[in-house]
């Protein structure tokens, strides 16, 4: 390992900046020195990321940050965090060679094709068959990231990042129209994000619980909508409480996430083309027993014409602790970005 082969790696969240140092010059990538600052402690991310190189071990010549937000311009502003900085003046800054910046999705998808096996559950397909694409991936997390890989192992993987979580929400059932009518009495239009998310799971949970979407009110204006809603329950609470299998309502609410979660990830593979699909995201891997037993695949499948395309699609989860480091090495490596 030499200066000019050392990187540093970022994944930049609302509450914490995750940094490593990867080695391109190795055959197979590594995270090294790997440290989660909290942002609360640095005024800016220049800051955050020279505190993490006073205590490594080398000095990097060229670094990939992932970043909840656009990457398009110079001047880039954090959506989930107060910090903004210009991508030219921060690599000046710095002293890097290159300075790469990903979308924070975009680099969960780039980490598909470096993922060893014990990082992929499967819940459908085989276990041991290679990665084939075009790769669809889905995260429910804070929001629902939805990204494209394409390429092979032979001739190199590229990522494409999408706004494909914000598309119009396709109801089934009662149910779901229920749920539906009550997001976009709040929201004006509902999107499969506002459903396949942390808030979106509490959501669910109260809707399913009694809320009532649109009330009228004697003091209202004609056309105005008033919303009744009990308490919102936290996504963890709501998870456990279904695990643990006492609370019916719980485990309803989670099983109506994994069928409409089982909707989308069919419409994101009919979309993409694709023959192989990963869930991504920091809910799923919590339930995946859970999931595997809903009535994810019936919905996943449920396409008409389109299901027996969709037969023989394999289906993973990644549970790898780290994706977005990972990615962010892997996108250093891509001899096209």
């Amino acid at each position: 390992m030499t200066a000019n082969t050392l990187a540093l790696v970022g994944d930049i969240g609302g509450t914490n900046a995750r940094f490593a140092l990867t080695d391109l010059s190795s055959p197979t990538i590594e995270l090294l020195e790997s440290r989660a600052l909290p942002n609360a402690d640095f005024a800016s991310m220049q800051h955050a990321i020279e505190h993490y190189l006073s205590g490594a071990s080398a000095k990097p010549a060229r670094a990939a940050l992932a970043v909840a937000c656009p990457v398009g311009n110079d001047e880039i502003r954090l959506t989930n965090r107060a910090w903004s900085f210009s991508r030219s003046e921060l690599q000046r800054t710095l002293g890097l060679h290159e300075l790469r910046m990903l979308n924070d999705f975009g680099a969960v998808a780039w980490a598909i094709p470096a993922l060893q096996r014990e990082h992929l559950v499967t819940l459908h397909g085989d276990p041991a068959a290679p990665l084939r694409g075009p790769i669809s991936v889905l995260g429910p997390g804070t929001g629902l990231g939805v990204a494209l890989i394409v390429g092979s192992r032979e001739h190199g993987w590229h990522a494409v990042e999408t706004e494909g979580g914000h598309v119009g929400f396709s109801p089934v059932g009662d149910e779901e129209r229920a749920i539906s009518a009550w997001l976009t009495a709040q929201h004006g239009r509902t999107s499969t994000e506002r459903l396949l998310c942390g808030k979106g799971l509490s959501e669910i949970d109260v809707v399913l619980r009694g809320a009532s979407a649109v009330l009228p009110g004697p003091s209202l204006l004609p056309g105005e909508t008033s919303l009744l809603k009990p308490a919102l329950r936290e996504p963890a609470e709501i998870v456990a409480a279904a695990l643990e299998g006492h609370d019916q309502a719980a485990r309803r609410t989670l099983a109506r996430f994994c069928s409409v979660l089982g909707s989308v990830a069919g419409d994101c593979a009919l979309i993409h083309g694709a023959r192989t699909v990963v869930i991504a995201g920091g809910i799923v891997p919590r339930f995946i027993p859970f999931l595997r037993a809903s009535a994810f695949r019936e919905r996943f499948l449920a396409k008409g014409r389109m299901a027996a395309l969709l037969e023989s699609v394999p289906i993973h989860v990644i549970t790898h602790p780290h994706p977005g480091l990972l990615g962010a090495a892997t996108a250093l490596r891509a001899k096209e970005f």
